[in-house]
């Protein structure tokens, strides 16, 4: 069975880490020509990846702040752009700082529609950390783009594995890619190797999709690595070959795993 999830952060430290990112995200943007092809989003420049970030944190801000409660388009949500590719920087920050204004006066619990049909996941907290950790792998994006390296802490990449995982099983749009998954009961294991013991966890797949829980365990394939690297591999910005993993087992199911699941 999938493992409940329990929050590896408060309210506020979610917000305060959203934050960070925003910051760290902008001043990327900030000596970077907007025309620059960003590589790990195929057919994206860093200008394209700007605007996806700050519209969606004015989309997830309005419906927290709006308490909406009907399925809403973040092309339903009116977004003034910049004139100009120098604002763009300035743009999202303002962006993000209203996203999280909204997102710390809500608290955790209020009501807020998601994609994900749970009612735990119906809330403003759902939105905090979903805010988290786009911006964050957006953020290593950007990065990887200019040829920096990524750096992530390791408890918030925890937390953004386990997040993608719960995304995973509910996003219904994905739906049809995990229905092609082998489904026999094939276990995937995860080691974080900077994360102790909350840096473990094992994927089983099943008929239409998969359960996911926490600990040690064994697998068809295990793969092993920093927690930030792993977050990667799992968002597809990295690859298994690079010599940063350790994978042992089936690697054929890793990477049939690695792309019914591309986020």
């Amino acid at each position: 069975m999938t493992t409940p999830t329990k929050d590896h952060r408060s309210n506020e430290e979610l917000c305060a880490a959203l934050e960070a990112e925003v910051a760290r995200l902008a001043e990327v943007a900030g000596g970077a020509g907007l025309a620059t092809p960003v590589p790990t989003c195929p057919g994206w420049t860093l200008g394209k990846l700007l605007r996806h970030v700050g519209i969606t944190h004015r989309w997830a801000g309005h419906i927290v702040r709006e308490r909406v409660a009907a399925p809403i388009r973040s092309r339903d949500v009116p977004v003034a752009l910049p004139a100009d590719d120098a604002e763009y920087p300035g743009w999202l920050a303002d962006g993000g700082t209203a996203l999280v204004a909204a997102l710390r006066d809500a608290g955790p619990a209020a009501p807020a529609w998601s994609w994900a049909g749970e009612p735990r996941f119906q809330t403003s907290g759902f939105w905090a950390r979903r805010m988290l950790h786009e911006t964050t792998v957006h953020r290593a994006d950007a990065e990887i783009t200019l040829g920096r390296e990524p750096r992530i802490a390791a408890d918030v990449a925890v937390d953004g594995v386990e997040e993608l995982l719960d995304n995973l099983r509910v996003a219904g749009w994905i739906a049809g890619r995990l229905a092609e998954l082998p489904g026999g009961g094939e276990r995937l294991h995860f080691h974080a190797t900077d994360a102790g013991e909350a840096g473990e966890w094992t994927v089983t797949l099943t008929p239409g999709g998969f359960t996911w829980e926490r600990g040690h365990g064994k697998g068809e394939v295990a793969v092993r690595g920093a927690a930030a690297d792993l977050l990667l591999l799992l968002y597809g910005r990295r690859r298994p070959s690079e010599p940063r993993f350790e994978i042992f087992g089936d690697q054929a199911l890793l990477d049939t795993w690695l792309t019914k699941t591309a986020f």
